[in-house]
């Protein structure tokens, strides 16, 4: 699918990660339509930005050079890529270090508990 029904398909997948989102308490809101690379896909998650995407052929390490590079400009927390294929379920894909650092805030590592 190119072109015009690639953007209706992120664009649905947007709206689809927003209610999941939202129905979870979070304040996500989906950018504005056809404003592809001018806003976030996806505002309202503190910390992380959120780059979405729903394709058949993974390219992780594409859609996170991308999530780097907007998190970059946009200033809006640790990139994530939020993605899923057809009949699965969405999926989340950070680089380690940003998982680790955004779960410590939540959760400080225990001296007593490591190693098992």
């Amino acid at each position: 699918m190119g072109g015009k029904g690639s953007q209706r398909k992120g664009r649905a997948a947007e709206l689809e990660l927003s209610r999941i989102l939202q129905n979870h308490g979070y304040p996500v809101e989906a950018g504005r339509a056809r404003s592809y690379g001018d806003v976030p896909d996806l505002t309202g998650l503190p910390g992380v930005h959120i780059e979405c995407k729903r394709a058949e052929a993974l390219r992780l390490s594409e859609w996170m050079a991308q999530a780097r590079r907007d998190a970059d400009r946009f200033g809006d927390g640790f990139p994530a890529v939020f993605h899923r294929r057809s009949r699965e379920g969405w999926r989340v894909t950070m680089d380690l270090p940003d998982w680790l650092e955004l779960y410590r805030s939540y959760r400080p590592a225990e001296d007593s508990n490591h190693g098992g």
